[in-house]
C-alpha cells in the first residue's frame, strides 16, 4: 500500500443532518422540533423537495455512502404516540434513491430535532424522553430496517446535553448545570435502550457518534510532547472526563469514571441514575462515530469561574492558540487527529471507529469560473493524511465521511457559515459544485491522496491572469494605495479566480516591508488596565511567532499623535493596532492613521462609524444575559448605573439592558456616573432614594458596582436578600468582594487573540470583518 494509498473497501461518504437541510418544517404533518421554537423555522436547503437532485450531487462526487438523520419530530409529530406516514414515505424514498445510485444509506437517529412536544414534558431532563426515543427508533427500523444496515443512535451528546441544557447556546437554550448532567444521562440511556429495541428488530450494526475535541494546553499545540506541571494535567484531566469519559466509559465499559460522579452528584444529585441503566447504556455497539474539527486547549487558573457548558470546570481557562484558524475561529490542528486516534486505540482495542464528520467553515468567493475555496482543500487533505498516518499506526478506522455535502443551515449561526463542497444559494436553492467537491471526487477515485500535492497558483500566474507586473500584484495584496481602481479590482479578480494565497514573496516584494509593527497605546479606562497588559502579551507573542517586530508607541497628547502619524506616513512599521480608539469625538488620530493607507486594527468599537475594522465584546447581549438573570430571580425594580456615556461600550450595555426589559414589559430606571467606585456609590444612592422599592441594580461596569455595594451597605440593604447588584467587566476585584459580585466577564485573552489574527488576515491581504467576542455570565452570591 503505497503512502497516499488508504485500505481496500475504504468507505468514502459525506454527512449531512435532517433540520439543516431538509426544510419543509410544517409540510405533510411534520411537528415542531425545539430547533423550530429556538430559531424560528427556516427553509434550509429545501432537500425535502430537492433529494433526487441531491442524491445525483452524491452520485458525481462518487461516494459510497451518505450519512443522513431522520427527523424525529416529521416521524413521531408529538414525540410519543401517532406515527406520521408521510415522514416514513420521504425517508423511504431517500433510501431507495441512494440504493439505487449504489450509495450505502447510513441512518442516524437523533441529531439534536428533539419534538417540541416533549421538551414542553421536561426535555432530556426526564427519564420519560429515553423510553420515547426507543419506541421511535423501533418504528424507523420497522420501515426502513430491510434496506438500511447501519444505525446510529445518537450524534454528539455532549452537544445536546451541555449546549442546550448547561450553556443554552443551543435549543431549547435551558440553563441549568444539573439539567445539563441529567440530560446526558438520559441520553446514554436513551442510546442504550433504542439499541435493544434495533437488536431486537434484526438490525444489522448499531453505532453511536460523538464529538472529540483532545484535550491540550496551549504549549502541546505546538508540541504534543510536552511535560505537563501538575495543575495543568488537572485541568486537561478534568475536562477529558466532562467531554469525553463521561460518555465513552458508560458505553464502552459500563462504568462512569470515578472522578466524574462527584460532579455530577455536587451539581445535580445521583438519583437520576437507576439500578440496571448503566447495564442498558454498555449494550455492544457495532462502530463509534468519531467527529472531529479542533482540539479544545485549556489549562489552570484558580480564579476563573466554571465554564456554563462544562460544569464543575472552575479554575480552569478555555484558551485561544496562536495557529491558523477557520472562518469560525476554530484552531486547525491536524497532528491532534492521530493523538485522538491513538487513544481510542489504545484504551478501547475492539472498537471500530469510523470518522462521521471532518470538515472546515471558510468563506467562498463565487467567481466567474467557480468557487475555489482552496483553504477548505488544504484543510481537508492535511487530516486525511493524518488519518493515512493514523491507519499506518494501526487505528481501526473504515471509513471517512465529510462534513458536509452542502452548505446549510448551521444551527444557530444560520445561513452564514459554509461547511459543504457545494455552494447552495438560499435564495434560489442552486446547487454549484466548490473546488472541494472535484477534489473530494478524485481523492474517492483513487482511494486516497495524490503522491505529490498540486502546484499552487504563484505570483506570476496572477500577474499573468491580471495582466500586471509581479510588483503591482505584491503592492495589491499587501494593501498598498497608490493602486488604481481598476488594477486593484483585475489583481483581486485574479486572486479570486486562481485560489492564490499570499505567501513570503508576495509579501515582500517592492513593498518596503519592515516586518514591524506599531501597538499604538492610549490612556485605558479604569478597569482597562488587564486588558491592555493582556493585548501587550498575547498580540506581541503571537506577532513575534509570525516573525514580526513590535513597536510600542503611547498615543496620550497631540505630539505623540503627530509623531505617531508620521511613523506611519514614513512607512517605518507595516501596520498599526490602536487600542482603545478615543471616545473624544475631535480625536482625529485614527482618521489620520487610516489616510496613510497602512493597515489598522482597532482594539474596541469606534465612537464615529468606520470601515476599518475593530474587535471588541458583545456589550449589548452580555448586559442583557444579566438583566434576563436579574428578571428570572424574581427581580421587578431594576435600575441600572451607567458610565459616561460617550463610551461607546457604555452605550452598548445602556442599549442591551433596555432591550431586555422591554421584553420583560418594563423601563429602566437610570442613574449616571463617571468611572470611579466613588461615583458609582453617589449613583446607587440617588437610586435609592428615588425608588424606595428598588430591588435590582446593574452597574456597567464592576468598579460602578463595587460603588453599590458600598451604598447599599450604608443605607441597610442587604445583598442579595433586599438588593441584587451586578456588574460587568470580572475585574480582579468581583470575586473578592463581599459578597462576591456577579457579573459579566469580557474574556480579556480572546480579544487580544482576535486582535492580532484580525491584523495578520489584514497583512496577508485576506477579507477581514470586525470581530465580537461573545461575554459570558458569572453568576456569584450578589444576585
Amino acid at each position: 500500500m503505497s503512502r497516499a494509498a488508504f485500505p481496500e473497501n475504504f468507505v468514502w461518504g459525506v454527512s449531512t443532518s435532517a433540520y439543516q437541510i431538509e426544510g419543509a418544517n410544517v409540510a405533510d404533518g411534520r411537528g415542531p422540533s425545539i430547533w423550530d421554537t429556538f430559531s424560528d423555522s427556516q427553509t434550509a436547503c429545501d432537500h425535502y423537495h430537492r433529494y433526487t437532485e441531491d442524491v445525483g450531487l452524491l452520485k458525481d462526487l462518487g461516494v459510497t455512502a451518505y450519512r443522513f438523520s431522520v427527523s424525529w419530530p416529521r416521524v413521531v409529530p408529538g414525540g410519543s404516540g401517532r406515527v406520521n406516514a408521510a415522514g416514513l414515505d420521504f425517508y423511504e424514498k431517500l433510501v431507495d434513491e441512494l440504493l439505487g445510485a449504489g450509495i450505502t444509506p447510513y441512518a442516524t437517529l437523533y441529531h439534536w430535532d428533539l419534538p417540541q412536544a416533549l421538551e414542553d414534558e421536561g426535555g432530556w431532563a426526564v427519564r420519560d424522553t429515553a423510553r420515547h426515543f426507543a419506541d421511535y427508533a423501533r418504528v424507523v427500523h420497522d420501515r426502513l430496517g430491510d434496506r438500511v444496515d447501519t444505525w446510529f443512535t445518537l450524534n454528539e451528546p455532549w452537544v445536546a446535553a451541555f449546549l442546550g441544557y448547561g450553556s443554552g447556546i443551543h435549543a431549547p437554550g435551558r440553563t441549568s448545570p444539573a439539567d445539563a448532567f441529567r440530560s446526558a444521562h438520559h441520553l446514554l440511556l436513551a442510546h442504550g435502550l433504542a439499541t435493544g429495541a434495533l437488536r431486537a428488530a434484526g438490525a444489522s450494526k448499531v453505532g453511536l457518534i460523538l464529538n472529540f475535541g483532545p484535550v491540550m494546553t496551549p504549549g502541546q499545540v505546538g508540541d504534543l510532547s510536552m511535560e505537563l506541571a501538575e495543575e495543568d494535567a488537572e485541568a486537561v484531566a478534568r475536562i477529558d472526563t466532562l467531554m469525553h469519559r463521561q460518555f465513552l466509559e458508560p458505553v464502552l465499559r459500563g462504568a462512569y469514571p470515578a472522578d466524574l460522579l462527584p460532579l455530577v452528584e455536587r451539581t445535580a444529585g445521583l438519583d437520576h441514575i437507576h439500578e440496571g441503566d448503566l447495564a442498558d447504556i454498555s449494550r455492544p455497539i457495532d462502530l463509534l462515530g468519531v467527529n472531529y474539527y479542533a482540539p479544545t486547549v485549556v489549562q489552570a487558573q484558580p480564579s476563573q469561574p466554571a465554564d456554563p457548558a462544562y460544569p464543575g470546570s472552575a479554575g480552569i481557562l478555555f484558551c485561544t492558540v496562536p495557529t491558523a484558524v477557520t472562518a469560525m475561529g476554530w484552531p486547525i490542528v491536524p497532528n491532534a487527529l492521530p493523538l485522538l486516534l491513538r487513544r481510542l486505540s489504545r484504551e478501547y482495542p475492539d472498537t471500530q471507529l469510523m470518522i462521521t464528520e471532518n470538515g472546515a467553515d471558510f468563506v467562498d468567493v463565487i467567481t466567474g469560473d467557480g468557487i475555489h475555496d482552496v483553504d477548505r482543500i488544504n484543510f481537508i487533505e492535511e487530516h486525511l493524511r493524518a488519518l493515512r498516518v493514523s491507519i499506518e499506526e494501526g487505528a481501526r478506522v473504515g471509513g471517512y465521511l465529510l462534513w458536509s455535502l452542502l452548505d446549510c443551515l448551521e444551527w444557530a449561526d444560520g445561513y452564514q457559515r459554509k461547511f459543504g463542497v457545494y455552494h447552495v444559494d438560499f435564495a434560489t436553492q442552486r446547487r454549484r459544485p466548490k473546488d472541494s467537491a472535484y477534489w473530494f471526487r478524485d481523492v474517492i477515485k483513487r482511494n486516497g491522496l495524490a503522491e505529490s500535492r498540486p502546484k499552487r497558483p504563484t505570483l506570476e500566474t496572477v500577474a499573468a491572469r491580471a495582466g500586471v507586473s509581479r510588483a503591482t500584484v505584491s503592492r495589491v495584496v499587501n494593501g498598498e494605495a497608490a493602486v488604481s481602481s481598476d488594477v486593484r479590482t483585475a489583481v483581486m479578480q485574479a486572486v479570486q479566480e486562481l485560489g492564490y494565497v499570499p505567501n513570503a514573496a508576495a509579501r515582500s516584494l517592492v513593498t518596503r516591508r519592515t516586518d514591524s509593527i506599531a501597538l499604538v497605546l492610549s490612556v485605558p479606562r479604569p478597569g482597562g488596565e488587564a486588558l491592555t497588559a493582556a493585548v501587550v502579551q498575547y498580540v506581541t507573542s503571537v506577532l513575534e511567532g509570525a516573525g514580526k517586530r513590535i513597536t510600542l508607541m503611547v498615543a496620550d497628547t497631540a505630539e505623540s499623535h503627530r509623531r505617531i502619524v508620521q511613523h506611519a506616513e514614513a512607512r517605518l512599521v507595516d501596520a498599526v493596532i490602536l487600542l482603545p480608539p478615543s471616545p473624544d469625538r475631535t480625536d482625529t488620530l485614527t482618521e489620520r492613521l487610516i489616510r496613510t493607507g497602512l493597515p489598522t486594527v482597532l482594539l474596541g468599537k469606534p465612537s464615529v462609524a468606520s470601515l476599518v475594522p475593530y474587535v471588541d465584546v458583545d456589550n449589548s447581549g452580555g448586559a442583557a444575559a444579566v438583566t434576563d438573570h436579574l428578571l428570572s430571580a424574581g427581580r421587578r425594580h431594576l435600575g441600572i448605573i451607567c458610565g459616561p456615556l460617550d463610551l461607546v461600550a457604555i452605550q452598548d450595555r445602556l442599549t442591551g439592558h433596555r432591550t431586555a426589559l422591554e421584553r420583560a414589559g418594563r423601563h429602566p430606571l437610570i442613574a449616571t456616573a463617571n468611572l470611579t467606585t466613588h461615583s458609582g456609590a453617589a449613583a446607587a444612592r440617588q437610586l435609592l432614594a428615588d425608588n424606595p422599592r428598588l430591588d435590582a441594580v446593574f452597574a456597567t461596569t464592576d468598579h460602578l458596582a463595587i460603588g453599590a455595594l458600598r451604598a447599599a451597605r450604608e443605607a441597610g440593604r442587604r445583598v442579595p436578600d433586599d438588593l441584587a447588584i451586578a456588574g460587568f467587566d470580572d475585574i480582579e476585584a468581583a470575586s473578592c468582594t463581599t459578597p462576591s459580585l456577579t457579573t459579566v466577564q469580557a474574556p480579556v485573552a480572546d480579544q487580544a487573540m482576535a486582535l492580532a489574527r484580525l491584523l495578520l488576515s489584514r497583512l496577508e491581504g485576506r477579507h477581514t470583518t470586525s470581530v465580537i467576542v461573545p461575554t459570558r455570565l458569572v453568576v456569584r452570591e450578589s444576585t
